[in-house]
């Protein structure tokens, strides 16, 4: 007969749990913020109920292993990333590694060639494409577009081409694919545009830099600009354009949106350049655009 359970290590295992389930409920709940989805779009990628992450992100629910692997899924993040605690920072580290996981063996050995290529006359080379990255509500497309047409360029909404490519609207392919199947759509957009356009100014989606393989690339083939503003600005710049797809029956929108501001910054950041459009008109904000960017003579 084995030994019995002192009440003393029977209480320092339920303070052990009860710690893992609270860190494993925040991770879940940054992922999510990250990715700009709520809580009922996770739900519903994920077949789990929203009550049941509700719970999980309070840190009260005993998820199974099949339910938190169904839920790492429709994050499109590796199960261990939820499970190792820390496993998201530093940030650089972690684009790193998924990066390289999905690699095939056969093509590590080219990695440091291609770092070379990405930083050696590559370097130019992306210089002559500008991406626009940051939150909906940012002045992408508008201070894009100005941007495109004074540079006598191609301007792309990386979002437009994806639904060109899916033969539907984004909503549709949602629905239909999950965040999964989106980013699947954006990486191979991401690289037809690239292919096809030597020179572009680009505006891609808020959240294209959660998915660590695509923002590779693009940061790899572009010049990034991150376009930044204050929580309240992007919102209502949101709700004046009568788009408010991401936080339609959220009640605590504002507090998400903090979230997944605070979530991103340090992958905004790695953009060449930032421009903090607070409380700048557009033609403000265009001058200090315009003075960031490599001037393109060819």
């Amino acid at each position: 007969m084995g030994a019995r359970e002192t009440p003393q290590k029977t209480r320092s295992t339920a303070n052990s749990d009860e710690a893992f389930l609270r860190a494993l409920g925040e991770r879940v709940r940054d992922a999510r913020a990250r990715r700009g989805m709520t809580r009922k779009i996770l739900a519903h990628d994920s077949g789990v109920s929203e009550r049941y992450l509700a719970q999980l992100e309070s840190g009260l629910g005993n998820v199974s292993v099949l339910l938190l692997q169904r839920i790492a899924a429709a994050l499109n993040l590796p199960l261990t990333q939820l499970l190792q605690p820390g496993s998201e920072q530093p940030a650089e580290l972690a684009l790193i590694e998924q990066f390289l996981q999905r690699l095939p063996a056969q093509k590590l050995s080219s990695v440091r060639s291609q770092l070379i290529r990405d930083y050696g006359t590559a370097h130019a080379d992306r210089k002559k494409r500008i991406a626009l990255i940051g939150l909906r509500g940012a002045g992408k497309s508008t201070l894009g577009g100005k941007l495109a047409k004074e540079l006598a360029v191609p301007f792309i909404e990386l979002d437009r081409e994806i639904e060109r490519e899916a033969g539907t609207s984004l909503s549709e392919i949602f629905l239909l694919y999950g965040q999964a199947g989106y980013r699947r759509y954006e990486r191979r957009c991401l690289e037809k545009v690239v292919e096809k356009n030597e020179r572009a100014v680009i505006a891609t989606g808020g959240s294209i830099v959660s998915e660590p393989g695509t923002y590779d690339l693009l940061l790899s083939t572009c010049h990034t600009v991150w376009l930044k503003a204050q929580p309240e600005e992007h919102m209502a710049r949101v709700v004046a354009q009568g788009d408010i797809r991401p936080i339609t029956g959220n009640r605590e929108a504002m507090d998400d949106l903090h979230r997944i501001l605070r979530g991103r910054n340090s992958l905004y950041g790695r953009a060449d350049v930032t421009i903090d459009t607070a409380h700048k008109s557009i033609e403000q904000s265009l001058h200090q655009l315009r003075k960031a960017v490599p001037i393109q003579n060819s």
